[in-house]
C-alpha cells in the first residue's frame, strides 16, 4: 500500500514517536493499576519492550532515519509511518494502536484494547 507520509522534521518525528512510547507505557501502567494484567516494560531510548506473563514479548522501536515506528510481534514485524495524525502500516495501512491491541490481546489471552490518556 502506498502511503503519503506527512512531512516531518527530525524534531517533529522525535516528538511524535516519543509520545507513542509514552502512551503505550501509560496504557500498560493503567492495566497494572486496574489489576488487568502484569506486563513488564523496559525502555531504552527509542526501544520499548513489553514482557507478558510467560515471557512473550512485544517490541516497539523508533527508526529515526526512516521516520518510522516498528512493532515486532509473534505475528510478524510491522512498520508505521506518520500520516495525517495517525501511525499507519506501510504495507496494509492499518493503525498502530489497533495492531498493538490485537498483538497484546493475543499474548495476554484476553482482550486488551488500547486506550489513550
Amino acid at each position: 500500500m502506498a502511503l503519503e507520509p506527512t512531512p516531518l522534521s527530525d524534531s517533529e518525528y522525535h516528538e511524535r514517536a516519543q509520545a507513542v512510547l509514552a502512551s503505550v507505557e501509560a496504557w500498560v501502567d493503567r492495566l497494572l493499576e486496574d489489576d488487568v494484567i502484569d506486563i513488564d516494560t523496559h525502555r531504552t531510548g527509542g526501544l520499548l519492550e513489553l514482557v507478558f506473563p510467560g515471557g512473550a514479548k512485544l517490541v516497539i522501536n523508533t527508526q529515526p532515519p526512516l521516520h518510522e515506528i516498528w512493532l515486532a510481534a509473534r505475528s510478524g514485524g510491522y512498520h508505521y509511518k506518520y500520516v495525517q495524525g495517525r501511525w499507519l502500516d506501510t504495507r496494509e495501512g492499518g493503525e498502530f494502536f489497533d495492531r498493538l491491541s490485537r498483538c497484546a490481546s493475543e499474548l495476554a489471552g484476553q482482550p486488551l484494547p488500547f486506550r489513550a490518556g
